[in-house]
């Protein structure tokens, strides 16, 4: 089965299929905000050299937030819109999962830190599994202060990852480690799109279901109630 991998969430825009043998193509792109004009070309690049046709893509797995509101609502409506063209199943994946998943084999707690702009992150709490991670908190916004009250309340070390993690890393608390890891895998996607597909009833993963994460109202939003 052939699944495609959209992630639009932070700054890099990154696409993968992968098949029963695993990821065949992928691509990365850091090209500031240009989400919208970036990600089709991507597409067709990963497929092209893939040697992929967009025919054969059988599932869609696409990145839902936290993360730049923008390039949220670019990935996921042009999977929705693949998904319709070709009748596929759509599967809505946070983009602290997809921190938290390449690094399950650590034996720390795992924290997926997003940098949510204005001074805060969106953040998670993850545990190993195995075969996996698993989200023991809800994915929430808050300060620097916020996240360091957390871990000290959890009184274990903690694996931090994502560009949050990186840009605030000198203000974190003593028992967090970084790792060196900025964006959300588009290859954990592939793989837990694709799993989650393969374990599902086809009809539960209708394209219309995949929603955005917001955790905090659009800064357009905000700027009007303030105006």
């Amino acid at each position: 089965m052939i699944t495609l991998g959209i992630e639009t969430a932070t700054q890099v825009v990154s696409v993968a299929v992968g098949g029963d043998d695993g990821v065949l193509g992928m691509v990365e792109i850091a090209q500031g905000r240009r989400h919208a004009e970036t990600l089709a070309p991507a597409i067709e690049f990963v497929c092209r050299h893939a040697q992929v046709a967009i025919g054969e893509i059988a599932a869609i797995g696409v990145d839902v937030g936290p993360g730049l509101f923008t390039g949220m609502r670019v990935g996921i409506a042009s999977a929705k819109a693949m998904a319709h063209a070709l009748q596929v199943p759509v599967v809505g994946v946070s983009s602290l999962d997809l921190l938290a998943h390449p690094l399950r084999h650590t034996s720390k707690v795992i924290a997926g830190v997003i940098d949510a702009r204005k001074g805060e992150v969106f953040y998670a709490f993850f545990l190993p599994t195995p075969g996996g991670v698993q989200r023991v908190t809800e994915p929430r916004v808050g300060s620097i202060e916020d996240f360091n009250a957390d871990v000290m309340a959890r009184g274990q070390d903690v694996l931090a990852v994502g560009d949050g993690a990186c840009r605030y890393r000198d203000e974190l608390d003593i028992g967090v480690e970084v790792a060196d890891l900025a964006h959300p895998s588009v290859a954990s996607l592939v793989t837990l799109a694709r799993a989650r597909v393969l374990r599902s009833d086809l009809e539960a993963l209708r394209a219309d279901d995949v929603q955005p994460m917001y955790l905090r109202a659009p800064d357009a939003q905000i700027n009007w109630s303030v105006r």
